[in-house]
């Protein structure tokens, strides 16, 4: 079994509030959103990251599935607002990908908390790959266009940003075991 970043077996409740202030967190960062076309640029990705950072990977990926269950109940969380809605417009995959990430992410990220910010960062980069390829096959299939077209219209603009988030997440988790000490 993979351990968290604290050494010991947290509580129930403990752990489920962990998974409901990142549904919280999910639903606010989707809130800053600069609108681009077919994707919306959030800071949702580095919530999906710090998920897997600080919580058991069961947890981390249990937080984005409550977060895209209650946007599929047709609650307006995501960027644009659109409820159920968003699950079969363009950035349906990116919604989906978020609970492979932060699973991944924390399943890679977990073993290597202790030794490098820089091998959870690249946890967090394999993290943002995961998002990518939901994304980018969930565009291909919603809009019909090429690979290649999905990639420049749905990843390539994101991968600097994204590489960015995955640093400040992998950071921050750093100064917060820092402060837990």
């Amino acid at each position: 079994m993979l351990k968290t970043l604290t050494a010991q077996p947290r509580p129930i409740a403990l752990r489920l509030a962990g998974v409901a202030v990142f549904v919280l967190l999910m639903a606010l960062s989707a809130r800053v959103s600069i609108p681009l076309e077919p994707v919306p640029f959030t800071l949702q990705v580095l919530v999906v990251l710090l998920s897997g950072f600080v919580l058991g990977w069961r947890e981390a990926a249990a937080a984005q599935a409550a977060y895209v269950g209650l946007i599929a109940l047709g609650l307006p969380l995501d960027a644009r607002m659109l409820g159920s809605a968003a699950l079969f417009g363009p950035t349906g995959g990116f919604l989906i990908g978020f609970i492979p990430a932060a699973a991944l992410t924390s399943a890679l990220a977990q073993p290597a908390a202790a030794r490098s910010v820089w091998l959870r960062w690249l946890a967090g980069l394999a993290g943002v790959a995961v998002i990518y390829t939901f994304g980018a096959a969930h565009l291909m299939l919603y809009t019909g266009m090429s690979a290649q077209r999905a990639l420049e219209v749905g990843v390539q603009p994101f991968i600097a940003l994204d590489a960015i988030k995955a640093i400040i997440a992998a950071g921050l988790t750093e100064t917060w075991r820092a402060v837990r000490r």
